[in-house]
């Protein structure tokens, strides 16, 4: 597991507590035992424990009292308690103290276990939680989310440029949010009380660009029975944001040029030119040094643009903002279907992370919807998200290779017959125990399973030889 989650286990049954804390430990968690409830609470704020087993019959002071005193703390860990006295009574008792859950011994390990990883999926719930709500007032800057640096970096970016007047080149992959870019640096402008209109060049017909841009005059072609303005006008004071810019036909681009350099447009079939006042912010993700050097983009346009350039980070170079922003999206589309919020699974947070989300945050939007629509409890799984992302292979610390995960080795498929599924799991286990010379716990890390269930795959084998 990628985190180390510490557990603290409260138990004066010394046998029981070893076995308890050898299962939490073969499961990847870092695990100590008390005999006492003192003697937990004096070790509480040196270890930091995300979950507290405890037994309700205690020498001292009870389990009840140890609950108590672990709910006074600024940031609780989670509580299990377990009782050989295990009645409804006393489990509504810790329950309403609350407690977290409630076991009865004798225990069953398979399911105190996964009592535990419970635990952690609803602590890890609740950390995603507060740091989305945090992200809405800490890492939210005009609607853009991150706390990375390259965002931070973007951010104060942001910030200087929205301060100065000139026109603004936002360059990035798809879907990195260059619109709201270009939105973020009118909110931080002088322009901000302003209107603010946006137009993507590769969505208007290109007879069309030039009466969006600068209107037109009554009667000026077949069907323009009234006079109307455009959008530079429209804009009158405020931001003009012309999204993939780079599919402007060199026609216009010169209209735009002087519209930039002196202030005026000409309507088309206007035989007067008018005075606007309009922030230009410009949008692609294509190279346009290369579509200037073909011809296809004027060279003094781009020049004008690009002496406020801003490039947008890709959701792969974002590192740790790739969790905060699924969560957000994830909050957002539970919310909009009166749904309980999702968490996302370690493995699902593993298959995400391994992907380079070539669509970047658009695309991470669109995986967490489905998601969302396709999770029917509370944990995303890697089969609810889009198959692309979910066969991804997460690296896998201290893999066979410094590859990663190795193919099924040649030497297990050899012979005229396929093995079965059962007969391959076998000789597959033996084969990564004889890669760690027979360490049983690195082997139960890169098979991807519990000790346990390694040990009993092992005692199965053994009694069919």
């Amino acid at each position: 597991m990628s985190e180390r989650h510490r557990i603290m286990v409260v138990e004066d049954d010394q046998s029981l507590a070893e076995l308890l804390v050898e299962e939490l430990q073969a499961e990847g968690y870092l695990a100590e035992s008390f005999a006492s409830a003192e003697d937990a609470l004096s070790a509480m704020d040196e270890i930091e424990p995300d979950v507290v087993v405890s037994d309700l019959q205690l020498p001292g002071a009870d389990g009840l009292a140890l609950l108590e005193q672990v709910q006074g703390r600024h940031a609780p860990p989670a509580v299990l308690m377990i009782s050989a006295f295990g009645t409804v009574d006393r489990a509504v008792a810790a329950l309403k103290a609350g407690a977290d859950n409630f076991l009865t011994k004798p225990l069953d390990m398979d399911h105190f276990v996964l009592s535990v990883e419970r635990l952690m999926a609803n602590r890890r719930l609740q950390h995603q939680v507060e740091r989305y709500r945090s992200s809405l007032t800490e890492e939210s800057f005009h609607g853009l989310e991150g706390s990375s640096r390259p965002m931070r970096v973007l951010f104060d970016r942001v910030r200087q440029i929205g301060r100065a007047d000139g026109p603004v080149l936002v360059t990035g992959e798809s879907g990195t949010g260059k619109d709201l870019v270009a939105r973020a640096i009118h909110a931080e402008s002088a322009r901000a009380e302003r209107p603010f209109l946006a137009v993507n060049c590769a969505g208007v017909p290109a007879d069309l660009l030039e009466s969006e841009f600068f209107g037109h005059a009554a009667g000026a072609f077949s069907g323009a029975d009234k006079e109307r303005p455009g959008l530079f006008r429209e804009a009158e004071g405020g931001t003009l944001f012309l999204d993939e810019i780079g599919e402007m036909p060199v026609a216009l681009q010169a209209k735009l040029l002087r519209a930039l350099q002196d202030g005026q447009i000409r309507p088309v079939g206007a035989d007067r030119e008018h005075s606007v006042d309009v922030r230009l912010v410009a949008a692609t993700n294509i190279d346009l040094a290369e579509k200037v050097s073909s011809g296809d983009f004027r060279e003094d346009l781009y020049y004008r643009l690009e002496a406020f350039q801003l490039e947008v980070p890709p959701l792969r170079e974002r590192g740790e903002d790739l969790d905060l922003l699924a969560m957000s999206f994830l909050g957002r589309f539970a919310a909009a279907r009166s749904r309980p919020a999702r968490r996302l699974s370690a493995k699902a947070q593993a298959v995400m992370r391994a992907y380079p989300w070539p669509g970047n945050v658009r695309e991470l939007k669109n995986a967490m919807e489905r998601a969302v629509t396709f999770c029917e409890d509370e944990e995303i799984r890697p089969a609810h998200l889009p198959e692309r992302i979910a066969r991804q292979r997460p690296q896998t610390e201290g893999a066979l290779s410094a590859g990663g995960a190795e193919s099924i080795p040649a030497e297990l498929l050899e012979g005229d017959l396929l093995p079965s599924l059962d007969e391959l799991r076998r000789s597959y286990v033996s084969y990564v125990l004889k890669r760690v010379d027979g360490n049983k716990r690195r082997a139960s890390a890169l098979l991807g399973v519990g000790r346990r269930t390694l040990y009993r795959w092992l005692e199965d084998e053994e009694r069919d030889d």
